[in-house]
């Protein structure tokens, strides 16, 4: 996973300086730390990506979205519906 480390101290959870998370296999920008925001989960939490062909999703259930990098098809995790930060907003 991209943002993701198991061993250790996540690194990009808490981060919040202004500027654009990439792809880590192949550099495309994925989301804006503008879209960021604090979340329970392990991971960083966006509302949105960049741009529409930032990623590419699949379903995995009524409420959840399998992401990928849109250039490159890294597992990036999921798109959760109605889980962002307001009510209406998803979560990945």
């Amino acid at each position: 996973m991209s943002f993701c480390s198991f061993f250790g101290k996540e690194y990009y959870k808490d981060h919040f300086k202004p500027g654009i998370y990439v792809c880590f296999q192949c550099g495309h920008p994925l989301f804006s730390s503008r879209s960021k925001y604090e979340h329970s989960s392990p991971w960083p939490a966006f509302t949105e990506t960049i741009r529409e062909d930032s990623v590419t999703k699949h379903m995995e259930t009524l409420t959840a979205y399998k992401v990928l990098c849109g250039k490159c098809g890294n597992g990036l995790g999921h798109e959760f519906l109605n889980d962002g930060p307001e009510e209406g907003l998803t979560r990945f």
